[in-house]
């Protein structure tokens, strides 16, 4: 699995449990957010002014069996 901006970020926390880390590193604190399940890598990203591209290819080199 790839991790895509245009998944949710719930989504990309339930394939990899690395990913908490990424988006907490980015000031992204999805874990704690109730949009996280709808939303988007992407959207959350522009809400945090963080770039997408950057959270993504984080996201997938995670050596986690999710990616």
């Amino acid at each position: 699995m790839r991790f895509t901006k245009d998944m949710s970020i719930f989504e990309a926390l339930e394939a990899d449990p690395g990913a908490r880390d990424v988006f907490e590193s980015h000031g992204m604190a999805c874990c704690l957010c109730i949009g996280a399940q709808t939303e988007s890598i992407e959207a959350g990203a522009i809400l945090h002014q963080v770039d997408a591209e950057s959270v993504v290819a984080e996201l997938n080199g995670l050596p986690g069996e999710g990616v």
